[in-house]
């Protein structure tokens, strides 16, 4: 009986990813834990293991495919006995959307690093995907979208490229396709700026959750000629999608302050001279851990906004932003209150260095509770971050430099100082609690002795 491979569910939220590369044919023999295919999601690529045996009898999903469903049936195995060419691909196709080509030539995609996984969903042995329909032709297979009113609209994706950069709206267009499928001479006969089309008399929404107004460049003011289109990648798409939802669905709110770094620096200089060769302390272990404690001294400030209420954390699972070529990512330090500065130290260099590569686990960049974002080493003075849902708050550190201050004698004197800017969730914390909790920051990193205690 044959068995059917499906795309596997590789973090806790994924819903759909890209079917990279297949490492094997149709007709190769596979064995239970030989890795099989690589897949991309928001954050990594990662290895496929195979759980069964068998003979790659069909290849339902090539190579390239973006947007595959978790659980879509991307491969079917002829068992042990079974003759492979008499295996069918199942009936139903699996809800993908192939790679659109761009409006002018890609910049060159470099290799990208893969981390090892061995998450992939048993196969089923009924059911789930299939190829696409006949009749598809060229332009690749057809990609769903909803009219107003819920009716379906079928663009392929060529048709849908083409709509974007001549500003016309797929649901004002009456498709000549296969069962009226909007196809590419559709779109190059409407005129720009078409309206939406009346579905049952109802409004038509901007977008999918008609909120946001489609991101696309005029040709009237920029010729496709004069610039050079990269296609998002799963991670910009994630990031643009996460950071547009956070910025206008959760009510923000920054908390500015000034802190001397003085002490921070003299007490690091003497923890490295005392530490073994292969440990360096850097500051930013310092902030890590000294926000992890004022977060335990503050525990109404390690909290997350649900609609059936507050969950206040029971640890300090900070998030470090880390940039990486095409985005960001946060790793997450876990119980950062309890660790020390050594070990907090290795871990980050670790998770950073792997960051870089793509190669971290989704349970490494996922649970934090409240992140930092450092700055400080491009020079940049002051900043605010997003927040970075389902987190309350997010630290913004800034460049240290040496400023006069009035010290606690009326004396001016200069300090080593850096401004850092904390931003709310309204819905969670509010200024006081805000507030509050900065100062037990400050506490921490201008009298760093007091991490002992």
């Amino acid at each position: 009986m044959s068995i059917n491979i499906t795309m596997p569910a590789l973090s806790p939220t994924m819903e759909e990813g890209t079917l990279a590369k297949w490492l094997v044919k149709e007709g190769d023999e596979i064995k239970s834990g030989m890795i099989i295919a690589e897949i991309e999601t928001d954050k990594a690529t990662m290895e496929v293991e195979a759980v069964d045996e068998g003979k790659v009898a069909k290849i339902i999903v090539p190579a390239g495919t973006e947007g595959v469903k978790v659980n879509a049936v991307i491969a079917v195995l002829a068992e042990e006995g079974e003759d492979a060419s008499s295996v069918k691909a199942p009936a139903t196709a699996p809800s993908v959307s192939r790679p659109e080509p761009a409006a002018t030539s890609p910049a060159p995609q470099g290799k990208k690093d893969v981390a090892p996984a061995s998450a992939l969903n048993p196969p089923s042995r009924s059911g789930g995907g299939g190829p696409a329909p006949k009749g598809a032709g060229t332009e690749g297979a057809a990609a769903v979208m909803e009219r107003p009113s819920g009716a379906r609209i079928m663009a392929s994706p060529l048709a849908k490229r083409i709509a974007a950069n001549k500003g016309i709206d797929l649901r004002a267009l009456k498709g000549s396709g296969p069962h009226g499928r909007i196809i590419r001479r559709d779109v190059e006969n409407a005129k720009p700026g078409a309206a939406p089309a009346s579905v049952g008399g109802a409004s038509a929404p901007l977008t999918a959750d008609g909120l946001i107004l489609p991101q696309i460049l005029d040709d009237r003011v920029y010729a496709p000629d004069s610039y050079e289109l990269k296609p998002l990648d799963g991670m910009r798409k994630t990031v643009a999608k996460r950071l547009t939802q956070s910025f206008m669905q959760v009510p923000h709110f920054p908390l500015n302050i000034d802190i001397s770094l003085d002490n921070l620096l003299s007490s690091r200089t003497a923890i490295n001279a005392a530490a073994p060769k292969d440990v360096k302390i850097s500051v930013n272990d310092l902030l890590i851990k000294a926000a992890a404690l004022a977060l335990i001294d503050e525990p109404d400030c390690n909290a997350s906004y649900t609609d059936k209420g507050i969950a206040y954390h029971k640890h300090a699972n900070i998030s470090v932003a880390v940039a990486i070529e095409g985005g960001l990512i946060t790793p997450v330090i876990f119980k950062a209150e309890e660790k020390g500065l050594a070990e907090i130290s290795d871990e980050m260099k670790d998770l950073a260095a792997r960051a870089r590569e793509r190669k971290l686990k989704p349970q490494e960049y996922m649970g934090g509770t409240f992140s930092i974002s450092n700055l400080g080493m491009f020079g940049i003075k002051s900043f605010a971050s997003i927040i970075n849902p389902p987190e309350g708050m997010i630290l913004s550190v800034g460049a240290g430099d040496k400023r006069a201050v009035v010290d606690e004698k009326g004396n001016i004197v200069v300090r080593n100082v850096i401004s850092v800017t904390l931003t709310c969730d309204h819905r969670v914390i509010g200024g006081a609690e805000g507030a509050k909790w900065l100062a037990a920051f400050k506490r921490y990193v201008e009298t760093p002795e007091a991490m002992l205690l």
